[in-house]
């Protein structure tokens, strides 16, 4: 039987990442993400749910993740589940954890300050470039107004 094992979550970090490098050189951190979901209970009132990931990144992707992250930043993951098991004062212990391999850093629509809050920009006039109508034609290969259309 074919087996699928594909995980994708958006969240919210819940610490700092720490980038720390194995023996053999590659860059390794790992992260916690706090996964909100709502929904009605029984009575009909809303619930807030959250569900905390341990997620563990590798290479390129752990050194993106510790320069740009920080507690609090939203963060989108792809990845795939991993038991791990360890005995641990004659007991043996398993955690399940996700293995990140794609990461996409996401926008919360302002600038971070020092303390880890956000400030946003103040608005501005949209900035459009300017274009003829046969740049925009050609662009988008639109016929010329007046030319029948096929369909």
């Amino acid at each position: 039987m074919a087996s699928f094992n594909r995980v994708i979550l958006l969240g919210n970090l819940t610490r700092t990442p720490e980038l720390r490098h194995i023996p053999a050189g590659t860059a390794v951190t790992d992260i916690g993400l706090a996964v909100n979901d709502r929904r009605k209970n029984m009575a009909g009132e809303w619930v807030d749910e959250v569900t905390f990931v341990d997620i563990t990144l590798w290479g390129r992707t752990a050194e993106i993740a510790a320069e740009y992250l920080t507690k609090g930043s939203p963060v989108l993951i792809e990845g795939r589940l991993k038991l791990d098991t360890w005995e641990a004062d004659g007991q043996k212990r398993s955690k399940l954890k996700v293995i990140g391999e794609k990461m996409s850093l996401l926008s919360s629509g302002g600038n971070r300050n020092e303390d880890g809050s956000y400030s946003r920009p103040a608005p501005s006039a949209p900035s459009r470039p300017q274009q003829t109508q046969a740049a925009t034609q050609d662009y988008y290969d639109v016929p010329p107004e007046g030319d029948d259309v096929p369909f």
